[in-house]
């Protein structure tokens, strides 16, 4: 899918919460492709193909992606139970007319129209972080430049519906042609805003993907301050302030190694670093030449092949394909410690009983 260099439906949030963003993002190189957008492209692809109902053997899915598609159409079936809606598929869409939005486009996975609502509909194939619909800046990006390039999705609309589906979840959302007209305002002024020399630059969620990390500013500024900080007898409020700062500055440290690894291998000097082999393995030239030649050494089968028992996922796995289901009592969770999560997350806290029955014992002493 193409996406804009200036500003586009994928990097508006990040641009419009900080502007300063859109010309660091510039000088960055480009990022190669990670396994994960790698294959949200090849499942957009293949939905295309699914929806006109063509052929997708030759994408060779695996069983979870076969599913995550399969969710895609039956949530187009609920979304349009009649088949009354007239829709296109990966649309091209631009600010056309508009002087300030010049060259900024975006690709709409699917627009369409039911009856007096226009549908903006976006197909999310990760599973790390839930997108949700209100609000949500690259159903307006695409609406906002449909408005201007698509007129026939808005003929007798009143009302525009922002559509994330996100296997298992779908995410609706019904607003305004009015709200469109005002996001591309917001945008207009975004691009003049960065466009200026001291655009402001501004730490938040929407750094988790900027490309320009390494080089924010902001980001490296939050680094030398946190190696200045003594962690000794810090107040409790402040070790969740800097855990939250905490998550961004691991993302830019891995961004960080990424650049330099990138750099290093278009023999790019980084001062004081230099690409080096990854620890070796030993490995058989001949798995039938070393058995033959250990049996030889007198080494018995048993010895040589060990064997040992499916874990229970890929055991479902296989039942699966019968139609089988995995008996519950065959299986436990167990979980392997504990580690830190924000209170956002879904997960109950853990309680630690055995540190509480030991601090109240003491007392009782």
């Amino acid at each position: 899918m193409a996406h804009s260099l200036i500003i586009g439906s994928s990097s508006a949030d990040r641009a419009i919460n900080c502007p300063g963003s859109i010309a660091l993002v510039r000088q960055m190189p480009p990022k190669p492709a990670s396994k994960y957008a790698e294959e949200g492209t090849k499942l957009h692809s293949a939905i295309e193909i699914k929806i006109d109902g063509g052929d997708i053997s030759h994408f060779d899915l695996t069983e979870d992606q076969h599913a995550k598609l399969d969710y895609c159409i039956r949530a187009l079936d609920e979304i349009d139970p009649k088949q009354e809606m007239i829709y296109n598929l990966e649309t091209k869409v631009e600010f056309t007319g508009v002087k300030a939005l010049e060259g900024v486009f975006g690709t709409a996975d699917l627009l369409g129209r039911i009856g007096k609502r226009a549908v903006v509909l976006d197909w999310k194939f990760g599973d790390g972080v839930a997108v949700d619909a209100e609000e949500n800046m690259q159903g307006l990006f695409l609406g906002a430049a449909a408005l201007r390039s698509a007129p026939w999705v808005f003929e007798g609309a009143t009302e525009v519906e922002i559509i994330i589906v996100q296997p298992p979840v779908t995410r609706r959302w019904v607003t305004t042609i009015e709200r469109l007209k005002q996001f591309e305002l917001q945008l207009i002024e975004t691009v003049k805003l960065g466009a200026q020399p001291d655009a402001p630059l501004t730490v938040g969620d929407h750094c988790r993907w900027c490309a320009a990390k390494p080089v924010c500013p902001k980001m490296t500024g939050a680094v030398d301050r946190a190696l200045k900080v003594s962690l000794e007898n810090l107040p409790a409020e402040q070790i969740g302030a800097y855990l939250k700062n905490a998550e961004l500055l691991e993302k830019w440290i891995e961004d960080l190694r990424a650049l330099a690894q990138q750099m290093l291998e278009k023999n790019t000097p980084v001062p004081g670093y230099k690409l080096v082999n990854k620890r070796a393995t030993r490995q058989w030239v001949d798995p039938g030449k070393a058995s033959v030649a250990l049996l030889d050494l007198g080494l018995s089968q048993t010895e040589i092949l060990k064997q040992e028992l499916i874990s229970p996922a890929q055991a479902e796995k296989v039942l699966k394909k019968s139609k089988l289901k995995l008996p519950d009592d065959l299986v436990a969770a167990v979980s392997t410690g504990t580690t830190i999560a924000s209170e956002s997350d879904p997960r109950p806290a853990v309680v630690q009983i055995g540190v509480i029955l030991k601090d109240a014992l003491s007392k009782l002493q």
